[in-house]
């Protein structure tokens, strides 16, 4: 097949050169996009009478025909074409003939390519946004119903403090959120328009560029055309979010699997998101979370690769850049699946309360606030903390507890101690003291869910996110 290209070349392209170049393998997914930039452009054309009204009319019409018949299966993309861009020219040339052949004036593959995978990265950062947010209700929905299951907290995945289970998913709450702000800063800058840049100086048509931008929904346009087509920080930028949400879904996958080990038991995994194993009858086995924790890699891996590929490469368009596609692609897909399901999965846990309950009760988790207790005795801190040292060794010596020794026993290490020691160091009174902002007390959780039910509330942090209907591509066509 003749190349549009291929003018100046005197044979054909060798036909594994040919494979080894062809894109359309995998950007033939930006089919959507290269119809709305190229109608945008088409439109801004017109407007600027570098085209006719008719061949304006003539070239959209045929590119919505094309848009329809590849949608309702009339029309495959064939990979007998270099890539998406290829395609659809041809096809439009094929149906409206002299008219399809104007569509590509005063625009390079650089600037159109650069078009195209801006569009569809700004929508998938929509959709992970809108994930996210299904998340966190979720997350929400456990913090509300949770607020009294005491559990223990962990450092160096030893017991330390008791805490609650709505006080352990409103860290995930924070980590999310985090991930939430870091969509709309990139949704932010990535938000501009690299249509008009040309190959890499821009063209000497009257475009112009800030209409094509806003037919769009682009803030505006790119303002150096050769930045215009070299750059791919955005898309760095939006895989180091999305390795950032993986690396949270890994690190809550991993204290899943922990809880619904034998050893914890605090969790129950349904068992539409388990499976079993072919040899060991007994077996369930946490196969989500477990490959939400393995494919975090894959996404790093993405991250890494588009670092790697962009770090030599002088200005302005290089082939190499090429390769930003399949390993965003592949990770844009990893993470949408992962943060679905985990999110399903997650709506399903049963919780075993009073196994939570009695491991907080177990591993000395109430030695702080011992401590605490002596100190509001008067005792200086630092010999409390000498004092509840001792305890715990003798404790451990015993194989008993603190709350579990007599008061003659606690006496004979402190004559401290007085009877009011057990409500002091009691799991509830252990969890509800901690008042503070950031705490698990009631009242400090209280307000932390309404805290977060007011901005789940709000109608989103990345602007523009609904769609408008009259932008071109989107569901119809406007005349411009």
């Amino acid at each position: 097949m003749a190349q549009l290209w291929g003018g100046r070349f005197t044979k054909e392209t060798d036909q594994k050169v040919f494979a080894f170049n062809a894109s359309i393998g995998f950007d033939r997914r930006l089919f959507e996009q290269d119809i709305q930039g190229s109608i945008a452009h088409v439109i801004m054309l017109a407007r600027q009478g570098i085209l006719t009204g008719e061949e304006k009319d003539s070239i959209t019409g045929g590119l919505e025909s094309i848009r329809r018949d590849v949608e309702e299966g009339r029309l495959a993309i064939e990979e007998s074409y270099e890539d998406i861009h290829s395609f659809v020219e041809a096809k439009l040339i094929e149906r409206i003939g002299e008219p399809g052949k104007k569509m590509h004036t005063g625009r390079s593959r650089n600037d159109q390519v650069a078009l195209d995978m801006r569009l569809y990265t700004r929508q998938v950062v929509l959709e992970v946004d809108s994930l996210l947010k299904e998340l966190l209700q979720r997350i929400l929905d456990t913090m509300e119903e949770h607020i009294e299951t005491y559990m223990p907290g962990f450092t160096h995945l030893q017991k330390a403090q008791p805490t609650t289970l709505a006080h352990h998913y409103g860290a995930y709450f924070e980590m999310f959120r985090r991930d939430r702000e870091r969509m709309a800063d990139i949704y932010h800058r990535m938000n501009a328009c690299p249509l008009g840049a040309g190959a890499l100086a821009g063209t000497t048509y009257p475009l112009d560029r800030e209409y094509a931008a806003g037919l769009m929904g682009f803030a505006g346009p790119t303002h150096n055309s050769m930045d215009s087509v070299a750059d791919r920080d955005y898309l760095i930028e939006f895989l180091a979010a999305l390795s950032m949400v993986m690396m949270h879904l890994s690190r809550f996958s991993e204290e899943i699997i922990l809880w619904n080990s034998n050893e914890y038991q605090f969790v129950e995994i349904d068992d539409a998101f388990s499976t079993g194993s072919s040899i060991m009858p007994q077996k369930k086995n946490p196969d989500i979370a477990e490959l939400v924790r393995g494919k975090t890699g894959r996404v790093y891996g993405a991250l890494m690769a588009l670092l790697t590929t962009m770090k030599g490469l002088p200005l302005a368009y290089n082939k190499d850049m090429q390769e930003d596609k399949e390993v965003a692609f592949d990770a844009f897909d990893t993470v949408r699946d992962c943060l679905e399901l985990f999110g399903e999965m997650l709506g399903t846990l049963k919780f075993r309360k009073e196994r939570m309950a009695a491991s907080a009760m177990n591993g000395f988790t109430n030695a702080t606030d011992a401590a605490d207790y002596l100190v509001g005795k008067g005792v200086p801190f630092r010999d409390a903390h000498g004092i509840i040292g001792r305890l715990v060794l003798y404790c451990i010596e015993k194989g008993t507890s603190i709350d579990a020794l007599s008061l003659e026993e606690l006496q004979e290490i402190s004559p401290d101690f007085q009877a009011d020691v057990y409500d002091a160091i009691s799991l509830r009174a252990c969890v509800e003291r901690r008042l503070t902002l950031g705490g698990p007390g009631i009242l400090a959780m209280r307000e932390a869910i309404e805290r977060n039910r007011a901005y789940l509330m709000q109608e989103g942090c990345i602007p523009g996110q609904q769609a408008r209907e009259d932008r071109p591509g989107a569901q119809g066509l406007e005349a411009g």
